[in-house]
């Protein structure tokens, strides 16, 4: 189980990433629309200022059940211990073991 507080970090990211992601969307796109080489590093600039818990990218994928941050799968949302465990006591619908 990963710590109380890594989850609740990873929380205040996901809500700052909605809280400030429709303006650096809009800042991007300008970014990538200005021809002159002063206007791109001054909306650069601007984008700097955002917090860096904003950005999509610093924001990892956890289990939902342990909050453990590696091997998670998107599919299910869990991390492959709970997927093996629960997919053993076929509490997980549509998943067999594999034989061949």
């Amino acid at each position: 189980m990963a710590r109380k507080s890594l989850i609740a970090k990873e929380n205040h990211r996901k809500t700052s990433i909605k809280r400030y992601n429709q303006g650096r969307l809009w800042l991007k796109q300008q970014i990538q629309r200005s021809s002159s080489y002063k206007t791109r590093v001054q909306l650069q600039g601007l984008l700097q200022e955002f917090p860096r818990d904003s950005s999509p990218t610093r924001l990892t994928r956890r289990c939902s059940v342990t909050g453990r941050p590696k091997a998670v799968y998107r599919q299910f949302g869990m991390s492959r211990h709970l997927v093996r465990e629960l997919a053993h006591n076929g509490m997980l619908p549509g998943v067999r073991k594999a034989s061949w």
